[in-house]
């Protein structure tokens, strides 16, 4: 046989480009498709071992299948008489997104401001697998054997939500962003079926409908990898308000034979500064009447710790006693009255803890917030762009998302190309409603990461507010010049309330290129 002649693109006429087009490869036609041959290498010395793996799970998944069929319609077993997908692998041409701060050398980067990974392959196989079912009908054996399998489809692979914890991904989500193309023929007793006239277009159109219902865009096939409670940090999920009224016949710590009480309060498993009540001096039954708003994970498991001290003013505090009260004693909504027996420490069974350390009174109430408003996940509309200084969207018409009270998170994720005249150690300041909070300082860079996250409890929605978050730089020895602002954003919180979250990136203004990555949620009681 002669080899067929073999001649470069450019000296190819009109006519047989468009003959050959369909099979040049996409990283020819794209150019953000990568050739990938690494990865088509790695497949190809793979492939015996996924050939043998991917075979056996079609066997474990289809065995119980094939089994509820048994015994029926005279059919007495249905097996896989010979199973390999034969020895040419998959071919894939890759376009790969990376979204947030994978530091991956890629074609193209997509930026939706979500932490995931997002890979479209184009996948292509046409493989000789030697497939063969065997099905007994009474004392017949009906034999079906699949030959000239071809596969073109192209999935997009999501990783997702990228977390600290090997594999470093939660979940493979995949779907399809086009209807795949199968081709393949059928021969039963020696005979292709598949030639039969009309059948073949009645097989494709099943299969693909099949496919389609289960993975086509906008569907997916959602893959757990990681267990999402053991990976994902706990979502805000209510409020504890808390109301300290007083105390009764507190220990005498001073020499005078008074104390100069004050209350800590904070949720078990919290890492939050505790709050604090105003000091009253010089008293055993001490009158608060002060209210404090805690932000609730987990309401089945976490408690609110008290711990009364006695305020010196050289030396550490003493501490008076201390009580717990477990959330789950708590009715949604309904405010409960609590006098509780101070404790030494917490453990009740302490034979030498007899000492009595007086009462703390208080009032108790938890709030969860709207469930709509805590399962809100996804992406708005037009927030994958950048915005200078506010920003503003269309009104919602449910009016109780803009009436009583919430939680607003904001999300400092990081900034990119902030300059500073005199140092590089970038932080960033959030100015909220007088509360000012501040992210830690990151050493000679122009793109910091934070990832740090704020809250603010608020008694009604932030509805034509604006919260103001500034980047500035501090140098870390002493000069006159310790501080710089390297830009700043006021963003119109509309948005936020009317959608419940927003996830975008800001033009920082009095900067030349920086750029700031928000993330915003408004979750209401």
């Amino acid at each position: 046989m002669q080899d067929p002649a073999v001649r470069p693109l450019h000296e190819l006429d009109t006519d047989a480009l468009l003959d050959i087009l369909p099979e040049i490869p996409l990283w020819v036609k794209c150019p953000d498709y990568e050739r990938v041959d690494w990865l088509n290498k790695f497949l190809l010395d793979m492939w015996p071992y996924l050939d043998k793996a991917i075979c056996a799970m079609i066997r474990s998944t289809t065995q119980p299948m094939f089994a509820e069929y048994v015994g029926k319609y005279k059919i007495k077993a249905i097996e896989f008489e010979r199973l390999t997908l034969g020895t040419l692998p998959p071919i894939i041409q890759g376009r790969f997104f990376i979204v947030l701060v994978i530091l991956i050398t890629v074609s193209k980067v997509y930026e939706t401001n979500e932490k995931d990974l997002v890979m479209e392959p184009a996948i292509k196989w046409a493989g000789n697998p030697n497939i063969v079912l065997m099905v007994q009908l009474l004392s017949a054996r009906l034999r079906f054997q699949l030959v000239d399998l071809q596969i073109f489809a192209a999935p997009r692979v999501a990783l997702k939500p990228l977390v600290p914890t090997f594999p470093c991904f939660a979940n493979i989500v995949v779907s399809l962003m086009e209807r795949p193309h199968v081709d393949f023929g059928l021969k039963i007793l020696g005979g292709d079926v598949m030639s039969i006239p009309g059948l073949y277009r009645l097989v494709q159109d099943m299969i693909k409908k099949q496919v389609a219902s289960l993975c086509l865009w906008p569907q997916n096939l959602d893959i757990p990898v990681l267990d999402a409670s053991t990976v994902l940090m706990k979502k805000p999920v209510g409020i504890l308000h808390v109301k300290v009224v007083r105390a009764k016949k507190l220990l005498k710590a001073d020499i005078l034979g008074t104390s100069d009480p004050y209350v800590k309060l904070n949720l078990t498993g919290e890492k939050l500064p505790a709050k604090k009540t105003t000091i009253k001096k010089k008293n055993l039954n001490p009158e608060w009447n002060e209210n404090f708003k805690l932000v609730v994970k987990e309401p089945e498991t976490q408690a609110l710790q008290l711990q009364v001290f006695d305020w010196d003013k050289v030396g550490g505090h003493d501490r008076l006693g201390m009580q717990f009260v477990p959330l789950k004693v708590l009715t949604h909504r309904e405010t409960k009255e609590f006098t509780l027996d101070l404790l030494r420490h917490t453990n009740i069974s302490d034979s030498q803890d007899k000492k009595k350390r007086g009462q703390i009174v208080l009032e108790l109430t938890y709030v969860p917030f709207r469930v709509d408003s805590i399962e809100f996940s996804g992406p708005l509309g037009g927030n994958d762009g950048r915005g200078r200084g506010s920003a503003s969207g269309k009104s919602s018409s449910d009016d109780e998302s803009l009436s009583g009270a919430g939680l607003l998170l904001v999300n400092v994720q990081g900034a990119e190309d902030v300059e500073g005249k005199h140092h590089r150690n970038p932080y960033a300041l959030v100015l909220f409603r007088g509360e000012r909070k501040k992210t830690k300082m990151i050493k000679r860079t122009r793109d910091p990461r934070w990832n740090e996250e704020f809250q603010f409890t608020l008694d009604k929605p932030p509805l034509h507010e604006l919260i103001r978050i500034e980047v500035m730089s501090k140098r870390t020895s002493f000069s006159f010049r310790s501080k710089e602002s390297l830009g700043h954003v006021e963003i119109n919180l509309n948005d936020v309330v009317h959608n419940g979250r927003m996830n975008q990136k800001y033009h920082l203004i009095d900067s030349k290129n920086g750029v700031i990555h928000v993330e915003i949620r408004w979750n209401t009681v």
